[in-house]
């Protein structure tokens, strides 16, 4: 009972001790410092002065000054879970870069991240997540040596630094990752509830380094990183030169991408789409192509990503929509019939509050009516979109009489309401239903699913993608309206289109007369 009294009266103390060092210790506490000596040497002259100055450090001193300090000091550099910050971490990485270089020793860093984290936390509250943090950063710190560097550098990410040592292969770094990745992919058990969680490494050897720059090492491994996690969950991935020359050729493409969109050197490329049931074309999809001056064509999905980082996605769609309309009006002077263009549309561009104003007047500016547009937009943004900007324009260009095409149909999860309430014209088989499809019973099934609901709620269909001629006839047979994709075929630039389109009607002109007869 003694002992528990003098317990309680000494953290008491340490209490009092803290608030007065705080109190001592704070901005405003500290102001009057000046204060307190210019009112000693007032009222006691020098001496009154030197006794002020000699006592303010003790004070500091017996209130716990330096300890406190340097557990401020500690805080900032070490994370409440006990693992080192961004700053300090990337510190120490470059000391042990910088040793290993110098000693021809070698090292490695693997950085760690929790995949799908937000949705844990989500799911299970904050504290839980923050129950993950610390298991896994425990578990990381169990798995490496005392002298080997462990961090936390994000939300979700930690990073794994090892002491230099003698030998260090491939191997060794490969076996390791594993040995981290099962570590933290161990059940965490938190309240009852056992929760699995799912992590990607990606890691960066310093014997491989293609830069001898410790300030790279772990930018590097977190380049490494995000290969890994575009590859799927729980994958591995070490950094490479393909990985270094792929990064430089991202940054030369966002330099360029916005001189290149005033320059007209991205503009569409038109594929075709044509009825199963006629042949005939029933209109093209527009698709962004570079042709860079150096690297030749450049496919959207090398390029898109530096539309997007440097805020150009509305100006592509602009370029997109002007080429559209103008090869419209060519179609229509050179006296082919297309009935309309597909443009893509994403979220960023359908978030604008004055895109239907924008459209038109550029169908006016081209005389066009609003049916030769296609406004094709992802099956996730119909999905995502409650009653926001994005859901009033799909509606308004709906109401005005432009076409609405849902893409990529079954690989999202918009429900059969969202295609009724965006009034949906048609919908885009995607590719991965298409492929195989002559030769895959459950290939079949899945279309023929899709193509029944299509037909109970009125709304054509387009198959993506197909490539043969046993998947065309296919489509054919099970009631798919229309088909699109490199075997009708590849898309091609506008000054191509006159011919191909001269040529495949041609062809449907030689059609024997009996097979129309056939088809009436």
């Amino acid at each position: 009972m003694q002992h528990s009294k003098l317990s309680s009266h000494v953290s008491s103390m340490a209490i009092i001790r803290k608030r007065i060092f705080l109190l001592l210790t704070s901005p405003p506490a500290l102001a009057f410092v000046p204060a307190f000596s210019l009112a000693a040497f007032w009222f006691g002259g020098e001496g009154a002065l030197l006794v002020v100055a000699a006592l303010i450090p003790v004070i500091y001193l017996l209130f716990g000054g330096v300890g406190a300090a340097v557990d401020h000091l500690h805080s900032s550099i070490i994370t409440r879970h006990g693992l080192l910050r961004r700053g300090p971490m990337a510190e120490r990485c470059e000391a042990v870069f910088t040793e290993a270089t110098e000693t021809g020793l070698d090292s490695c860093i693997h950085v760690i991240e929790i995949e799908k984290f937000s949705e844990l936390v989500e799911q299970y509250g904050p504290a839980a997540g923050d129950t993950i943090i610390q298991r896994i950063g425990e578990r990381l710190s169990s798995t490496m040596r005392d002298d080997d560097a462990i961090g936390q550098i994000g939300d979700a990410r930690f990073a794994v630094c090892a002491h230099p040592v003698r030998q260090l292969s491939l191997e060794l770094c490969i076996q390791l990752a594993g040995r981290l990745q099962s570590a933290a992919e161990e059940a965490i058990s938190i309240d009852g509830t056992v929760i699995y969680v799912d992590v990607c490494i990606g890691f960066y050897q310093q014997s491989r380094a293609p830069e001898n720059q410790g300030s790279h090492w772990l930018e590097a491994a977190c380049i490494a990183l995000r290969s890994a996690q575009a590859r799927g969950a729980s994958s591995i991935r070490a950094y490479s030169d393909q990985m270094h020359q792929e990064r430089k050729t991202r940054r030369a493409l966002t330099d360029d991408v916005v001189a290149a969109l005033e320059a007209g050197e991205i503009a569409p490329w038109f594929q075709p789409q044509v009825c199963t049931d006629t042949g005939r074309i029933t209109g093209f999809e527009a698709l962004a192509r570079w042709t860079h001056p150096i690297r030749g064509v450049i496919p959207p999905a090398e390029f898109l990503p530096a539309v997007e980082a440097t805020n150009q996605l509305e100006r592509l769609a602009e370029v997109m929509m002007y080429h559209s309309f103008r090869a419209l009006k060519q179609w229509d002077a050179a006296g082919v019939k297309i009935p309309q263009v597909g443009v893509n549309f994403a979220g960023t561009e359908l978030g604008n509050p004055r895109l239907l104003e924008k459209i038109k007047w550029d169908l006016d500016r081209f005389e066009l009516t609003p049916d030769r547009l296609a406004v094709e937009i992802l099956e996730t943004v119909v999905t995502d979109s409650a009653d926001d900007v994005i859901t009033r324009n799909i509606a308004a260009l709906s109401a005005l009489g432009c076409r609405i095409d849902l893409d990529d149909f079954g690989t999202g999860n918009a429900s059969l309401a969202a295609i009724r309430r965006f009034a949906v014209n048609r919908i885009k088989i995607d590719r991965s239903f298409v492929v195989r499809a002559d030769r895959d019973p459950g290939q079949q099934r899945m279309i023929s699913a899709i193509l029944t609901m299509a037909e109970r709620l009125q709304v054509e269909t387009l198959a993506e993608g197909v490539e043969t001629v046993g998947e065309h006839v296919l489509l054919a047979q099970l009631g798919c309206n229309h088909v699109q994709g490199f075997g009708i075929p590849r898309p091609m630039p506008f000054d191509q289109t006159l011919d191909w389109i001269h040529a495949h009607n041609a062809k449907l002109n030689d059609v024997p007369q009996i097979l129309q007869t056939r088809r009436k």
